[in-house]
């Protein structure tokens, strides 16, 4: 009968965010305005570094990467998010959610190591200052990306684990788009070993950057305080400050739904968790390093003023 079931779930409907036909308009608006608003951020922040030379530094190369990830990570969920708003059935094969679920694992992985990869930038800036050149090499830079990007194909991981689900004949996924914790609702057999995989990796895609970025914060305060003059440690840390608003947005909501048993958090209220870290927060990425970030808005008035006057 199991199998039977397995070779019947061809496709897959996702509930959405809400049943609530009145709430459908308004949220289809919202999330159509936070989407055009991630992606115009985020291509600004690539264009602007990307065109201007004093931008062309380690962070900013980290920072550049980081909105890819966020435009491709946005790009992935959002479009089939807004379909289910104008849609009576939001329909999804099979291959279509796997595909789903392993990019949004992958931008999910990789968003976390290049926090943690800025965060080792900045500790490198502010606590060894005088080898930061050598140190934060173009090379050295090359090889924490392929780092990043190289973590986030653990989303092999996920997708392995997926192949040990056995589905019942009902195929509503409760939520607005694939994730391992809504599967496992529709599993016809025991979930204990995925949802103990499910918790491995995440304590390791997010565990691990946590930890790094804990330890280089630590260096970085220990430094700051050494700093005898109050202009320069209030310049310290307000080269910090924008990543340390990201990663508690970041880690703070995904950590909220993932590192806490199903029990303890319904489905519905992890739909709303869920919404910080797939939308609010790659809304704020751009909005955070531009509005709070000297550098980007000296760059974005120099090219404003080269479009007019040329």
């Amino acid at each position: 009968m199991a199998a039977d079931n397995t070779s019947a779930v061809t496709e897959f409907v996702l509930a959405g965010l809400t049943e609530q036909p009145g709430l459908q308009a308004p949220l289809f608006l919202l999330f159509v305005g936070f989407y055009v608003f991630t992606v115009v951020g985020n291509l600004g922040l690539i264009t602007l570094i990307g065109l201007n030379s004093h931008l062309h530094t380690p962070m900013y190369f980290f920072l550049f990467n980081l909105s890819f990830i966020d435009l491709s990570y946005s790009s992935t969920l959002t479009p089939k998010m807004l379909t289910g708003f104008v849609s009576k059935k939001n329909f999804i094969s099979y291959a279509g959610c796997m595909t789903q679920l392993f990019f949004f694992c992958f931008f999910v992985f990789s968003e976390s190591f290049i926090l943690s990869a800025m965060a080792y930038d900045r500790y490198v800036a502010i606590c060894k200052p005088l080898l930061y050149t050598a140190t934060m090499c173009p090379q050295v830079c090359l090889l924490l990306l392929l780092g990043v990007y190289g973590v986030g194909v653990g989303a092999v991981a996920h997708m392995g684990n997926m192949m040990f689900i056995t589905f019942c004949a009902d195929n509503l996924v409760h939520h607005y788009m694939c994730d391992i914790l809504p599967f496992l609702e529709l599993s016809c057999n025991s979930s204990y070993i995925n949802l103990l995989v499910v918790f491995i990796v995440v304590t390791i895609g997010i565990g691990v950057p946590i930890v790094t970025i804990f330890i280089s914060y630590s260096f970085i305060v220990s430094s700051i305080f050494h700093i005898s003059s109050t202009e320069g440690r209030s310049k310290a840390f307000g080269t910090c400050s924008s990543h340390i608003i990201v990663v508690s947005l970041f880690f703070g909501s995904g950590a909220f739904m993932y590192l806490k048993p199903p029990s303890i958090l319904p489905l519905d209220q992890g739909k709303v968790s869920a919404i910080f870290y797939t939308a609010v927060v790659l809304l704020l990425n751009p909005l955070i390093y531009s509005l709070r970030n000297k550098d980007v808005k000296v760059a974005l008035k120099k090219s404003v003023s080269r479009k007019i006057f040329s």
